[in-house]
């Protein structure tokens, strides 16, 4: 089995031998999303010669998936670039050419559909008929001042009464129900259709957060979350422009594709591996750790070792490979983290990581884009809402697995049709979205055009041409779509899980142990009590480092906080090895 290439020259070359010996670091970046490729780029071109970047799937870009059908790109993962002061995202896109602007807004408060500035929402029920638009209208007004206060909790540090659970959801639903109510100007017929009309929002909200339902949204933390101001812009071209214009100048043997990886071993302090421990799974694997093809004590030749070298980190690949390293930059999502952090730490996460991890939250959030013959929406709507009248009274946004249809909130009219075709995107969330990706096409377009047929009134409505959908949930790579701060978190939780391992303190206060080597080390424990510094042979600092977009506390959710958290890793070891670098070495 071939080892991966580092990022510098090769191994054999005498340069990069005497770079290893004085001191040259070796960084590997776990996933080629945009935290990890915006890690790879700002070392590479602050001298780092050699960084590798571990992606699991089969391509670049991570939560970004864009998809051509035809003349038209379809983005089943990022879409938006969210405000144009200061983003960096915007910058890179508008220096090149592939922006267009979808919102004038500075705030995204209430905005249903991004695709268009022009045309109206059609606000219908299931009963066939549209609701005026003078109601929408006074209820978007009302559902707007509430969505407002939500902000302020964590903004002026106002008490959360118990009434409310911490919980967005609850709080914006009783509030706006309670002034729906109170209202002595509204027939009872248009009261009621308020009232449904909270359930459709807090779904669009839901969506929006990627969680579940708005309950579980933590309404002190809520505020925390910074917009960016200026437009809203989408990419026609394709938001993997951005993706490929981070790879610009990331040489192409740095980044390893198809290559998930099993294990972090951290806080090593031998470089030597003990053999059988690691066996390889699958059929096909090279059987390279327990000697095979070799003599006793060669190292495994599917591994990167240097003999002079003490490695405070190995990465265990799930092809059996073992990467050393003197740091790692890991950007997997929480979702995965969530799912996984039990075995992919060797030794285990701090308490207060893991508890973190446990705090904050992660959802799914889907598109369903169906593609027609010819449109049966007028030229002036621009997003089919969906509004249920029978949930008026609801305290729930959960349904049972065969109603998971009902957490659809609505579909956007994509615009322009010279570009996009007649094509509607369908959003769904939560555990119904789960629901959703367990069923074949078919079953989801059936579902889909009935559900349109009930809304609009018009059961002519044929079935779509084309259906094309998303599935972040069940993919193993993601295991959701973005984080929120779920009730019980803050932003202090996502400052807990950015925070490089092993901690300052000393090796012991960083994973919560003793001395002794914890059962699943690959290597025996060497001098770890000794101070903090960065040479080998002692408690390396930062020998694992979180990106992504979870880990940024005022952007998460968002693709510029992605790039930003990478950045930022990326510019803790630049910090920490400037006097290498400023020595020309």
């Amino acid at each position: 089995m071939q080892s991966c290439e580092s990022s510098g020259d090769s191994a054999d070359d005498p340069l990069s031998r005497g770079l290893r010996r004085r001191g040259q670091p070796r960084v590997v970046v776990i996933g080629a999303g945009l935290a990890g490729l915006a890690a790879a780029k700002a070392l590479l071109e602050q001298g780092f010669t050699d960084v590798t970047v571990l992606e699991a799937s089969s391509h670049i870009g991570g939560r970004v998936q864009s998809v051509k059908l035809g003349h038209a790109t379809f983005e089943l993962g990022a879409t938006w670039i969210h405000g144009s002061h200061g983003n960096p995202i915007y910058h890179l896109a508008e220096a090149n050419g592939l922006l267009e602007e979808t919102t004038d807004g500075e705030r995204s408060v209430g905005r249903i559909s991004l695709y268009s500035k022009n045309g109206v929402a059609c606000y219908l029920t299931n009963h066939g008929r549209r609701i005026p638009k003078d109601v929408v209208e006074e209820f978007s007004d009302l559902y707007n001042e509430v969505y407002n206060l939500t902000q302020e909790f964590f903004r002026h540090d106002k008490p959360v009464n118990a009434e409310s659970q911490n919980s967005v959801g609850v709080f914006t639903r009783e509030e706006v129900r309670n002034r729906i109510r109170d209202d002595p100007d509204d027939p009872e017929a248009t009261k009621r259709l308020k009232l449904a009309m909270i359930q459709q929002y807090l779904k669009v909200e839901s969506c929006e957060s990627s969680s579940h339902s708005m309950d579980e949204v933590s309404l002190s933390a809520f505020g925390e979350w910074t917009e960016i101001p200026g437009a809203h812009h989408i990419i026609p071209s394709g938001f993997m422009r951005v993706v490929e214009l981070l790879a610009d100048g990331i040489p192409a043997h740095v980044i390893q594709l198809g290559k998930p990886v099993r294990c972090v071993h951290w806080d090593q302090a031998s470089a030597r591996p003990r053999g059988p421990e690691i066996e390889p799974r699958g059929e096909g694997d090279h059987n390279h750790d327990t000697g095979e093809g070799g003599q006793a004590g060669e190292e495994p030749p599917g591994s990167r070792w240097d003999e002079e070298e003490q490695w405070p980190v190995v990465v265990e690949c799930e092809d059996c490979e073992l990467i050393p390293a003197d740091h790692v930059i890991v950007t997997v999502s929480l979702g995965v983290l969530k799912r996984q952090y039990t075995s992919f730490f060797r030794p285990g996460l701090p308490t207060e990581k893991v508890a973190a991890i446990h705090r904050l939250g992660i959802g799914t959030t889907d598109k369903i884009f169906l593609e027609f013959e010819e449109p049966f929406w007028g030229p002036e709507c621009n997003s089919l809402q969906f509004v249920w009248e029978d949930e008026a009274e609801s305290r729930t946004l959960t349904y049972p697995p065969e109603l998971w249809y009902r957490k659809i909130c609505g579909f956007d009219v994509l615009y322009p049709p010279e570009r996009y075709g007649h094509v509607l995107s369908g959003w769904i969330c939560g555990e119904e979205a789960l629901v959703m990706e367990k069923c074949d096409d078919e079953a989801v377009a059936e579902i889909c055009t009935e559900m349109l047929r009930q809304f609009t009134g018009n059961p002519n409505i044929p079935k779509p041409r084309r259906i094309l959908r998303s599935a972040w949930g069940s993919n193993p790579y993601f295991r959701g779509s973005y984080s929120y701060t779920q009730v019980g978190s803050s932003g202090a939780d996502v400052e807990k899980l950015a925070k490089p391992l092993p901690y300052t303190e000393s090796s012991k206060t960083a994973h919560g142990s003793s001395t002794k080597q914890q059962p699943g080390h690959l290597f025996s424990s060497k001098c770890p009590e000794q101070p903090l510094d960065a040479n080998r042979g002692s408690v390396k600092p930062m020998q694992v480092l979180f990106s992504g977009e979870a880990t940024h506390r005022k952007y998460y959710s968002t693709t510029h906080g992605a790039l930003l958290s990478g950045q930022r890793e990326a510019a803790r070891l630049i910090e920490m090895y400037r006097d290498l670098f400023q020595q020309g070495t």
